[in-house]
């Protein structure tokens, strides 16, 4: 009898060793015997997921998800890992599985019981199940679904919205027009209202009142510039028409629309102040390029401002390419000029023997002077510090202004702000313009160097991005060791200016097959062969610094596709958020995607940009629609009033 009582269980439980032989296919057809659920990303006991040679599983008895890392047949590592920070906890040498049984899945589904009341949404297009939403009287809460609830005893449709300390709200259904989903910044949640309280009242009028503000100072800035004496451009000459025909690339209409919107505010006699958004690579330079030409036929000094000396460097090229026909003076000031030149310079600029000058912020110094500025140019303007802004606005009210930028501004307040911003908007591509293929990669060197072989073989170029000076030694030496025929270079902001430069004009003039460089090629860099672009530690980057790095290349003069890989280590496992990101990347990459896509961090980026980075926080605690909302009402408010 006591014999008996000692009998194991015998609970199917199914164990794995480190260094053992299964093929992979024996291993999930395992995994589902013993009742597992696949999923795109772990995230609960019971589910297991697939990526390459890795599988990832929950198992019931574990604190963690466990990696399961495989060499062809065999297990390499079992090791589990934390979701919310990606860090690798502890390895082990063997796992021991447990099937899903009945009882587990019960005990899970009274866990998720309050959740699991509510049916599917139906009739809401944007608003997901788990999403934060906004209403406009109980303030930031969570979706969970809807219910039908009886109310004087007929069966009613309600929404279901859980706010702080789980209490939850059930609106009528036919009310959702008053719900919109939450907008905010990346990678940071919303912090939920709390009900019968004043905290949202208060968020609201905090934030009312900063619009006011905002509306009140672009109102006013409006109203000032249409009472200024501006400049009045001249109409389009032969000559203008000649220069705009010998742009080699086909234009595309955005860009001619855009090019008429510029011109004819240029033709008007109060400052022009425009906007021109686009996706990186869509052209807006060439815009740029035939305002400036325009201010120079009238006999009008040009000013390009730039955030970066490398940047500078590029337009300056650009500009140089485009006019060399052309009876103009263009110049560079930068801190890649020695203080006797910068002097030479600005000299030269002050007695107007320069037509168009390109610089960084050293061009907003007290020292320069311009004999006769007709135009300013500023590209990423967002990129300057408040200093520099408050010289931008006092310049804004006497010369026409164009702005740049890659950052797309969101339909919303693109509408709120009509009537006081003039925006064009470049959306189409040029024709030659391919979709980017874009692959997650795990830090592998056969895959490296493929990818790189691949590109050289076809007389291209690469990038090698790598985000931190103090490792960048050690890449460009394993790199070298990894394709000892390869010719690699190293750009960083910390090297000294001549080395920058030498670097990075042997890399435009073909002299280095690869470019080993932090993100300071992200803005504006553009060499059309350049058509691979590997980024390391991919998982560190947000979003948009994504997806501006991969738009530095496909700019081929004809049609070439072109490559970007996100290289991931091979011993890390990614947080929830940094696969998420990956894979909203790695699925948008059609061409334009930047300004129709879920990439809603870019777009309250482009909100900052516009309205000033103070503004941010108040879209953060409101939610963006709401904001863009409030703001139109203050604008008309304001216009009103005067």
């Amino acid at each position: 009898m006591a014999e008996k009582n000692l009998a194991p269980l015998d609970l199917n439980v199914f164990r794995l060793r480190s260094g053992e032989s299964i093929p992979q296919d024996e291993l999930l057809q395992k995994l589902h015997t013993l009742g597992y659920q696949e999923e795109k990303v772990v995230e609960e006991p019971g589910q297991y997921a697939v990526r390459g040679h890795i599988i990832d599983v929950y198992p019931l008895s574990y604190r963690a998800p466990i990696r399961i890392q495989f060499h062809l047949d065999a297990i390499e590592t079992i090791r589990d890992y934390s979701l919310h920070e990606g860090k690798s906890l502890t390895t082990f040498e063997e796992l021991f599985l447990l099937p899903v049984t009945e009882a587990f899945l019960r005990r899970r589904a009274r866990l998720k019981a309050h959740l699991e009341e509510f049916e599917p949404i139906g009739e809401l297009e944007d608003i997901q199940v788990g999403d934060y939403v906004v209403h406009i009287e109980y303030g930031i809460g969570k979706f969970l679904g809807t219910k039908t609830l009886k109310i004087s005893g007929a069966p009613k449709k309600h929404l279901a919205i859980e706010y702080a300390d789980q209490e939850i709200i059930y609106l009528p259904f036919d009310q959702h027009q008053f719900l919109e989903r939450y907008l905010g910044l990346e990678g940071k949640k919303p912090k939920l209202t709390k009900l019968q309280s004043k905290e949202w009242v208060r968020i609201k009028e905090r934030t009312r009142l900063a619009v006011r503000g905002i509306a009140r100072e672009m109102v006013a800035l409006q109203a000032r510039r249409s009472i200024l004496p501006g400049f009045k451009f001249p109409a389009n000459t032969e000559l203008q028409r000649e220069f705009e025909q010998s742009f080699s690339y086909e234009e595309t209409p955005d860009q001619r629309r855009a090019t008429e919107e510029v011109k004819r505010d240029m033709e008007q006699a109060k400052p022009m102040d425009r906007l021109l958004c686009g996706d990186v690579g869509f052209g807006k330079t060439e815009v740029a390029v035939r305002a400036a030409f325009k201010a120079v036929l009238a006999g009008k000094q040009v000013a390009v401002l730039v955030p970066t000396t490398l940047l500078a460097e590029q337009h300056y090229l650009t500009m140089k390419r485009r006019m060399d026909q052309m009876p103009v003076e263009i110049e560079l000031l930068s801190r890649y000029l020695d203080k006797r030149n910068q002097k030479k310079v600005i000299q030269a600029l002050k007695e107007g023997k320069i037509d168009v000058i390109i610089g960084t912020h050293r061009l907003l110094s007290k020292d320069v002077e311009f004999k006769d500025l007709g135009l300013v140019i500023i590209d990423e303007e967002q990129r300057f510090g408040v200093r520099h802004k408050e010289r931008l606005k006092f310049l804004r009210e006497t010369v026409d202004m164009l702005t740049l930028t890659a950052t797309p501004i969101p339909r919303t307040l693109h509408l709120s702000l009509l009537g006081v911003r003039d925006l064009s908007v470049i959306e189409t591509p040029p024709k030659q313009r391919l979709p980017i293929t874009t692959e997650i990669l795990e830090f592998d060197d056969l895959r490296i160097k493929q990818a790189m072989e691949r590109e050289l073989g076809r007389k291209g170029q690469v990038y090698f991005v790598h985000n931190r000076v103090e490792s960048i030694e050690k890449i460009y030496n394993y790199l070298k060791k990894l394709l000892p025929h390869v010719s690699f270079g190293v750009a960083h902001g910390q090297l000294p200016v001549t080395s920058l430069e030498k670097v990075m004009s042997d890399f435009i003039d073909g002299k280095i097959d690869c470019l080993v460089s932090t993100n300071i090629i992200e803005s504006g860099i553009d060499i059309p062969n350049v058509n691979t672009i590997l980024i390391n530690r991919a998982d560190t980057f947000g979003l948009s610094d994504l997806y501006q790095l991969r738009g530095r290349v496909g700019r081929y003069h004809t049609a070439r596709q072109a490559y970007a890989y996100f290289l991931v280590p091979r011993d890390w496992v990614l947080t929830q958020d940094a696969e998420k990101r990956l894979a909203a990347i790695e699925r948008f990459s059609e061409l334009g995607s930047g300004l129709k896509i879920a990439l809603e961090d870019l777009e309250i980026r482009g909100a900052g940009n516009v309205l000033g980075h103070e503004q941010s926080g108040f879209i953060y605690q409101v939610g963006f629609d709401l904001y863009c909302r409030m703001l139109k009402e203050a604008i008309q408010e304001e216009k009103g009033r005067d």
